[in-house]
């Protein structure tokens, strides 16, 4: 996979071109894109989506350098995604005064929760269904069966799945035939994590200088040094040989 062969969403603005329907949202930073070069399946996932936004600053700093003339023009992080998402539901909602659901899967019943009570305040016309998988490494065939059914029941009006990347975007990928939905999907990991309040993002300087994998990184060393500092080092190897 290469940068220049990816089309991203532009900008937040281009977030309203996203026409209605069963649509998947992906989004792309450096660690997952040099997770993708080893992984095929991930590979697909993030190819075969509707739409790529660039979480990563150092996306949108790679496709200016490598002069891509679709260089996405800024940021769009997983964040940004959400809320302009949330509130368009709100607004449809609104409009036609009556209520949307928004179904969260993905994470812990306890960060599910925390969800639940501060969509209550934010999104009042919003009624928000969650789902929290068992915790493990792969999902065996009756724990898909039980999260597509849920899906499914549901019916939402919009759907968030959060397993931390690769493994969300895979899971979408390979069960999208079997979601019965007629709304966007969006793949936004730590995302839950931030809403909820249990981990905070980054100071407002460090995300826009492009210093939010720093904060995150210094928030939980042992567990993400490899994923920053190694995932870092290699995603610029990755871009100057594409350059080259």
């Amino acid at each position: 996979m290469r940068i220049g062969e990816l089309s991203f969403v532009r900008s937040i603005c281009d977030l309203a071109e996203i026409p209605d329907g069963k649509i998947r949202i992906n989004t792309m930073y450096a660690y997952s894109f040099t997770v993708a070069q080893k992984d095929a399946v991930f590979e697909n996932a993030v190819r075969s989506g509707d739409f790529l936004t660039p979480d990563g600053q150092s996306i949108v700093w790679a496709a200016r350098f490598l002069g891509l003339p679709n260089a996405p023009q800024e940021r769009i992080a997983g964040w940004d995604l959400f809320v302009f998402e949330m509130n368009r539901v709100q607004r449809e909602a609104e409009a036609a005064g009556e209520r949307r659901k928004v179904m969260f899967m993905g994470s812990s019943e306890k960060v599910l929760g925390l969800i639940r009570e501060r969509a209550a305040v934010d999104y009042p016309l919003l009624d928000v269904v969650t789902y929290s998988p068992p915790y493990k490494a792969e999902f065996s065939d009756e724990d898909n069966r039980l999260i597509i059914s849920a899906i499914n029941a549901a019916g939402p009006d919009l759907l968030w799945i959060g397993m931390t990347a690769p493994k969300q975007e895979k899971w979408a990928y390979e069960h999208w035939a079997e979601l019965d939905i007629h709304c966007h999907c969006g793949t936004i990991g730590a995302v839950f994590d931030f809403y909820a309040g249990t981990v905070k993002r980054a100071p407002l300087w460090m995300q826009k200088a492009g210093l939010e994998w720093l904060h995150r990184l210094l928030s939980n060393p042992g567990r993400l040094w490899k994923r920053y500092l190694v995932g870092n080092l290699r995603f610029i190897l990755l871009v100057l040989k594409e350059k080259l």
